[in-house]
């Protein structure tokens, strides 16, 4: 029989005040595993209430310092740690990951809480002395009420890259979690509220985006909006956000370029480039979807991705031996199969991988992987974000060429570029308009490092110290002494 969830509102765990319920699906299988409440706007107005008092009556939380909100943090952290196979095989059947990369997603999960548990003691303000009879101080205070809207390709994850910073900063927050993967993020309030934090301060609101998500966005008491998804849902957030004015940071979409040149060691690039495409099923907003290979190793590079496509095992992420799982959900699916059918029309299909055998997964998401070659970087997988297991192949013939194609889509997120020659990598790295390039690597995301994108991929940063200081709020003090 399938769980039944809650919300997660002031302590309390609550149905819907409609009653409403949707379900949750395994994705290898199709079967129902668990019905979350369909949330309104008369249920995300409680969470939103109940953080704003939090909030206006403790100000950095009720009684509070920033030493203990570290602490709660770091012990989190510990608890994570404690939970991390229960935690990581949650994660693999809520979203169809393998165990592997469900299992190294728990793991910074319990390392964003320490990070950012650390961070909390080092907001520090500044003293400028303008004269012997003036002075004036910056103090940097948390935003207040912050909503969290996070997608389901990192559940937890994505969750934890928001919360764990807004509590560091002293910051209040309401999560909604994914209405495609939502069994983790319902772990945290039991993970956090074990940890000693204060009653009020978080809060989980489950639902749909249009009904529960555009709620929270739209409420004038909610003072930041953080959200991870589609450059589309993306742009309806920020403009129902500008009628408060609210202070909203987007990390959207990307069609990323990752760049093999002839110099580069084939078996790192070709490696790393597959693996740019086909990790955690292609549902990654920074996958090196277009390959851009230089002339004189493009056939070997294609051959090379044919046959790492046709190894890859597809299959249930609960089982050990699984490399890429199924897609999240059979909407997803869908989309993805009907780039393919327009990449059929659009450029040569060079090769696939296999669907699972094991007739009990009939009915799950999957999708093969595929390699397209010779695509025009006008084409529209080449252009679009499909977020599946779909690599465009792409010759080029100069630096030039190259960084005027990969700069030729209205998404930079991310990069990455293949060579032995470190000052072509740093010329391609400086020429390519993205928030992030890796140089002989691909998808490492530190939570040390910043994160985000130029043009469409989002506005703002997450991670390492610009992951605070977005839930920060500077105010100048002056002090007259003359």
């Amino acid at each position: 029989m399938a769980d039944a969830l809650q919300n997660y509102v002031d302590g309390k765990w609550l149905d819907a005040q409609d009653g409403e319920r949707f379900d949750v699906f395994n994705p290898a299988t199709g079967e129902v595993v668990a019905t979350a409440p369909s949330s309104k706007a008369a249920d995300v107005e409680l969470a939103i209430d109940a953080a704003r008092r939090a909030f206006d009556e403790g100000g950095w939380w009720p009684g509070t310092s920033a030493r203990e909100r570290g602490r709660i943090l770091l012990r989190a952290a510990d608890i994570v740690r404690r939970e991390h196979e229960r935690l990581a095989r949650m994660e693999a059947l809520d979203s169809g990951k393998p165990i592997g990369e469900a299992r190294e997603d728990i793991g910074e999960v319990a390392f964003m809480l320490e990070y950012f548990g650390g961070w909390a003691t080092k907001v520090e303000g500044d003293v400028h002395h303008l004269s012997r009879d003036a002075m004036f101080m910056v103090w940097k205070e948390p935003t207040g009420v912050a909503v969290g809207i996070t997608p389901w390709n990192y559940p937890m994850m994505m969750a934890t890259q928001k919360l764990a910073p807004a509590l560091a900063a002293g910051c209040t927050f309401i999560l909604k979690p994914p209405e495609q993967a939502p069994l983790t993020c319902l772990e945290l309030p039991k993970i956090l509220e074990e940890a000693g934090l204060p009653t009020g301060v978080f809060h989980v609101v489950t639902g749909l985006g249009e009904t529960a998500g555009a709620a929270l966005v739209a409420n004038p008491k909610v003072d930041k909006v953080a959200f991870t998804g589609s450059r589309e849902v993306g742009k309806i957030i920020m403009r129902s956000g500008a009628d408060t004015l609210k202070r909203v940071t987007l990390e959207l979409g990307g069609k990323s370029p990752n760049i093999v040149f002839a110099d580069a060691d084939p078996s790192e690039a070709f490696e790393g480039s597959a693996n740019g495409v086909f990790w955690n099923q292609g549902e990654i907003c920074s996958a090196g979807t277009r390959v851009f290979v230089e002339e004189p190793v493009y056939d070997d590079a294609v051959n090379a991705f044919v046959d790492r496509a046709a190894r890859i095992v597809v299959g249930d992420g609960l089982d050990e031996s699984t490399e890429m799982g199924p897609l999240v959900s059979k909407e997803q699916q869908e989309r993805v199969q009907g780039y393919i059918e327009k990449g059929m029309q659009e450029a040569r299909l060079a090769g696939r991988g296999r669907q699972p055998e094991d007739p009990r997964l009939a009915n799950g998401y999957f999708v093969a992987p595929m390699v397209f070659a010779d695509v025009d970087n006008g084409a529209t997988i080449a252009r679009e974000e499909i977020f599946g297991p779909v690599m465009s192949v792409i010759p080029f013939s100069s630096i030039e060429d190259v960084v005027a194609m990969a700069n030729d889509n209205e998404y930079g997120l991310a990069a990455a570029v293949w060579t032995r020659d470190i000052k072509k990598a740093m010329r391609t790295a400086q020429a390519i308009r993205a928030g992030i390039v890796w140089i002989n690597d691909t998808q490492s995301a530190p939570t040390e490092m910043p994160w985000g994108g130029y043009k469409q991929s989002g506005v703002g940063r997450e991670l390492g110290k610009d992951g605070v200081e977005d839930f920060l709020e500077r105010k100048s003090v002056y002090l007259n002494l003359g």
